[in-house]
C-alpha cells in the first residue's frame, strides 16, 4: 500500500456569508450536497473573495484544503487556499451564426 494525500476542492460563485472570528479572520460555511463545510481564512484571503465579487460580474472561486475533524452536519476544512477566476460568458451560437 502506498500513501496518498486527500484534498478537498470546492467551487463557488457567490460570496458566503462571513462571521468575523479572531484577528479579523472570516468564516463561512458552504453547503455541498447536504454536506456542510466550515472554512476559516485570513483577511488576505477573504479578501480575493470580496475583490472577486465587486469587480467581475461573473466569477468562479476554487477553495482547496484537507479535511479536517467532522462537525455535526459535515467537517472543517483545514488550511484552505482559494482561487478566483473571472467566468467570461460563452458567446450566443445563435448570434455567431447569423451572418
Amino acid at each position: 500500500m502506498i500513501q496518498g494525500r486527500l484534498e478537498i476542492t470546492i467551487k463557488i460563485s457567490e460570496l458566503p456569508q462571513a462571521k468575523t472570528v479572531e484577528n479579523g479572520w472570516q468564516q463561512f460555511e458552504i453547503d455541498c450536497d447536504g454536506r456542510i463545510i466550515t472554512i476559516t481564512v485570513k483577511p488576505k484571503i477573504w479578501k480575493k473573495l470580496t475583490d472577486a465579487a465587486a469587480t467581475y460580474p461573473q466569477w468562479v472561486a476554487a477553495i482547496a484544503g484537507k479535511m479536517g475533524d467532522s462537525t455535526e452536519n459535515g467537517f472543517v476544512l483545514l488550511e484552505p487556499n482559494i482561487q478566483v477566476f473571472e467566468r467570461k460568458p460563452k458567446p450566443d451560437p445563435a448570434a455567431a451564426s447569423v451572418t
